[in-house]
């Protein structure tokens, strides 16, 4: 320093560099300080698919902790928003306030295609990357460019099912599907490859999402002369609804198989009791998958909330967070929506599913599906995975 300097100069001088050192060494590598990382996660934390918020609360925060509290090397903040159900006006208001009052940095979660769609333009305008944690219409990713999903799709999952009862000489099939746009892919998606396989769907039910009553159209299939019936239903109170009424109007016993997707869901499956045996389903996930990645999957859950349960929307939540982990990371943990969905774009990893990676496409996650059969182990019901049909893109995105 100059010997011009009076020593009280020197001592300001002094502290002024070690302050600007002190602040060089807090800069990240993209040259910013390191700061807290705000998650926003959207879902229904109350009414009846209520479950689904705790799903994805469980998975998510049990993520976070398998990573030692951090993502992408920096603190991570989660803003729960409750939704409610299917609401779009709600969840668009909900989206708009985490963006502009809350400023998250990510957004998460989404159960109900119609408030993935509600928000797609939010997400646009904001450049805000959004992982839909469970919400299931192929249409989605296409809504916006920052839409990345870990979930799943009706098509994804329906198409080696068409092509599976096909080839078990299945030719007369009845579809029943809630009446929104995951069922209508469902449907859609099964009659489309069934045809191809030389298959016909005798009849289209569509049941309204808020049926309760399942009666009706379950008497409806039984006189179709169908050999089976393909359905879908959104998870919870429908699923035990409609396999009870299988079962109760004798759809089993007149040998009439069930072929579904989710409806065998782990929230719910102990629930059913012997009335599942023999369920099959074509889905991407059972909490029996036996897998190293699954066994940690689990441990974290239950370490975290020994009633958490493994089913596909806390995998959904799980994988999600991981992708989210690792946008983090690729950003530095700064606001650049491009860049993180850019490095989302070539993400492959071992999930609790299996390998899966993101279609840089499409933005939807690759993965196997596998049918699935209710089986008893040990006094407890689950969904022994019988064939693994292999990695299945989302065909409905790719017409």
């Amino acid at each position: 320093m100059p010997a011009t300097l009076t020593p009280r100069r020197r001592r300001a001088v002094a502290a002024t560099l070690l302050a600007l050192a002190a602040s060089a060494l807090a800069l990240g590598a993209g040259g910013a300080a390191a700061h807290t990382v705000k998650v926003g996660i959207v879902g229904p934390f109350s009414g009846p698919f209520a479950h689904y918020g705790t799903l994805f609360r469980n998975g998510a925060e049990a993520y976070i902790a398998a990573q030692g509290g951090k993502l992408g090397g920096h603190d991570v903040e989660l803003i729960y928003r409750d939704t409610g159900g299917p609401n779009p006006g709600q969840t668009k208001s909900l989206v708009q306030e985490l963006i502009v009052k809350d400023k998250v940095d990510y957004l998460g979660g989404f159960v109900f295609t119609p408030n993935a769609f509600a928000v797609a333009p939010l997400i646009q305008q904001s450049q805000t990357p959004t992982v839909i944690f469970n919400a299931a219409t192929s249409a989605i990713t296409d809504k916006s460019e920052y839409f990345i999903r870990t979930s799943y799709t009706l098509w994804q999952v329906t198409v080696p099912m068409a092509q599976w009862a096909a080839k078990q000489n299945l030719k007369k099939v009845v579809t029943a599907v809630t009446d929104y746009g995951p069922g209508i892919d469902a449907e859609t998606a099964f009659k489309s490859e069934f045809g191809k396989q030389g298959g016909a769907v005798v009849e289209s039910i569509r049941m309204p999402i808020a049926t309760t009553d399942f009666a009706p159209f379950v008497q409806r299939i039984k006189a179709s002369g169908a050999q089976a019936v393909y359905t879908f239903l959104p998870g919870g109170p429908p699923n035990l609804g409609f396999v009870k009424a299988y079962n109760e109007n004798g759809l089993a016993k007149a040998g009439i198989q069930f072929l579904g997707t989710a409806e065998t869901d782990e929230y719910d499956l102990q629930k059913f009791g012997d009335a599942a045996l023999g369920l099959t389903t074509s889905f991407h996930y059972s909490a029996a998958h036996e897998s190293a990645a699954n066994q940690k999957f689990i441990s974290a859950l239950k370490k975290r909330d020994p009633n958490a349960v493994a089913n596909y929307a806390s995998v959904g939540a799980w994988d999600g967070m991981f992708v989210i982990d690792k946008m983090i990371a690729a950003t530095h943990g700064q606001k650049d929506g491009l860049k993180a969905i850019a490095a989302a774009r070539a993400l492959q990893w071992e999930s609790p599913r299996g390998a899966v990676r993101i279609d840089p496409k499409t933005r939807h996650i690759v993965q196997n599906v596998y049918l699935r059969k209710v089986e008893k182990v040990g006094g407890l019901l689950l969904n022994k995975e019988i064939v693994n049909f292999g990695p299945q893109i989302d065909y409905g995105l790719d017409k």
